[in-house]
């Protein structure tokens, strides 16, 4: 009880911290950073589309950590860590794609182009569906879930593909801005500021999705308003059950009134044994 009580109180500091984070973002993304200057107001989608892809990255590196705790015999707690991630990163992933192509409709005049980082991300996309889809059809099955950890621990060898697809190729998209080989990001300074907070904001409020989605995905998770878990009620009927068929064989009353293997009357009834005596007596 204690650790479930420290869970939701750091589920709680976490959604709180995501929304000052995210009302810091909106203040600085939309008054405090200026527009830029060849994209004009267009730009201020980075601040949304650059956290999203970053929490994307996090969320699958989440995933295949937690797959590999699996595959080496992790608890249920690992699994169900991999699957909150993963719906995560499915999330953020499709943002990512929406914004990537409102934002390239603005500067580059279409909505989709076959870019090697606009292909490769909806390849990732498109992967973590299907690991995701492997999971519910996986269901408490071991060898299932250990098919599907597998899957995804490798399917985080295709973030870094996405991340450097635009410098191993010619791409339409521009160079990464944060996580980028120079150590000069090409930014404003105020820029720069709104797009970390922007990152923290995210981070933040993944986090807190992850926490709160893991206690719902572990199995004893889910309180009774009695105070206990599905578990701890099952078995205290399973032991009220076994009070009463040890009571069944001893010899005494059932409440439904069937006779005991001893022979007596229970209420309501008369016992079989002495019927059949009288019988014998008047013959």
């Amino acid at each position: 009880m204690t650790g479930r009580l420290s869970r939701v109180g750091v589920r709680r500091g976490l959604g709180l911290a995501s929304c000052v984070s995210m009302a810091v973002l909106l203040v600085m993304g939309l008054m405090v950073a200026p527009p830029d200057a060849l994209q004009g107001q267009p730009q201020r989608l980075m601040y949304l589309h650059v956290p999203a892809a970053w929490t994307a990255y996090a969320a699958f590196g989440v995933v295949a950590f937690c797959s590999l705790a699996v595959l080496l015999g992790g608890r249920e707690r690992m699994w169900a860590v991999s699957g909150a991630a993963a719906e995560l990163g499915v999330a953020m992933t499709a943002l990512t794609l929406v914004e990537g192509s409102v934002w390239g409709h603005a500067a580059w005049g279409v909505w989709w182009a076959w870019d090697p980082r606009l292909v490769s991300t909806a390849a990732l996309f498109l992967v973590y569906v299907v690991y995701l889809a492997g999971r519910s059809l996986a269901g408490p099955v071991p060898s299932a879930r250990r098919r599907v950890a597998a899957w995804g621990a490798c399917s985080a060898l295709l973030v870094p593909v996405v991340h450097f697809s635009v410098l191993w190729w010619r791409t339409l998209h521009q160079p990464p801005t944060l996580l980028a080989p120079s150590l000069h990001p090409p930014i404003a300074p105020v820029m720069l500021a709104a797009l970390l907070v922007g990152v923290l904001a995210f981070t933040l409020t993944g986090a807190w999705y992850v926490v709160g989605r893991t206690a719902a995905l572990l199995p004893d998770a889910t309180p009774t308003p009695g105070g206990l878990d599905k578990l701890d009620r099952r078995a205290t009927l399973d032991r009220r059950g076994t009070l009463d068929r040890r009571a069944t064989l001893d010899g005494r009353a059932t409440p439904d009134g069937r006779a005991t293997l001893d022979g007596r009357a229970t209420p309501g009834r008369r016992a079989a044994t002495p019927d059949r005596h009288e019988l014998r007596t008047k013959r």
